[in-house]
């Protein structure tokens, strides 16, 4: 693993033992749970853990912010942020039983305390957040449906609370479907991988 203490060399000797060690559980897992694409386990650290992070340069969550990953699969990109913001509050959520299980399993072999997981469609959550988090569920129209009303009333981060999403290719159309303030973060303005190229992150004001 080098690519993550490059981008982020602020990171304590025990996030780093952390982020090695998920590269480690997300290989083990994915030879009996396919919960990243096997043609792009090789990439894991860049494609997958770096992604998520893209994150962490676009906005630092204050501690005690509460963050909903929506559609985790096996724990992306909630678990690499969780590593990162230890004092941030992460409910991942899926549909998939089996997808949560892994999740969970990877949570306890880490001994991360910041963070919860549940099986259940999104719809059925009647808790609030200040930030919802996903990559590449569904169209913006559509998601927006799917978490509205799930947001805090009270900002306390550097963006109002809202959607921050992991998206690439070409997806304007569906930004003009919805009515909501939005942002746009190039990712290759933070890592200079030829992965980053076609990807962005989108933040959504509620």
């Amino acid at each position: 693993m080098n690519l993550i203490p490059n981008y982020f060399p602020q990171l304590t000797p025990l996030q780093l033992q952390q982020y090695e060690q998920l590269e480690e559980l997300y290989q083990y897992w994915n030879t009996n749970i396919n919960v990243i694409s096997r043609k792009d386990i090789v990439y894991l650290e860049e494609r997958h853990l770096l992604h998520s992070l893209s994150i962490a340069k676009v906005i630092e969550f204050v501690p005690g912010t509460s963050i909903l990953d929506v559609g985790t699969g096996g724990g992306l990109p909630g678990i690499p942020l969780a590593i990162f913001f230890p004092n941030v509050k992460f409910h991942l959520v899926d549909s998939i039983g089996k997808k949560i299980k892994v999740a969970q399993s990877i949570i306890d072999e880490l001994k991360l305390e910041n963070v919860t997981t549940q099986q259940v469609r999104v719809e059925e959550i009647k808790q609030k957040y200040d930030f919802i988090v996903s990559r590449a569920v569904t169209s913006f129209p559509d998601f927006m449906r799917l978490v509205n009303g799930k947001f805090s009333k009270e900002n306390k981060n550097s963006l109002p609370n809202g959607v921050i999403y992991l998206k690439g290719g070409d997806y304007q159309k569906e930004l003009n479907a919805i009515d909501n303030n939005y942002r746009i973060f190039a990712i290759s303005d933070f890592f200079k991988e030829e992965f980053f190229e076609t990807k962005e992150v989108v933040w959504i004001k509620a």
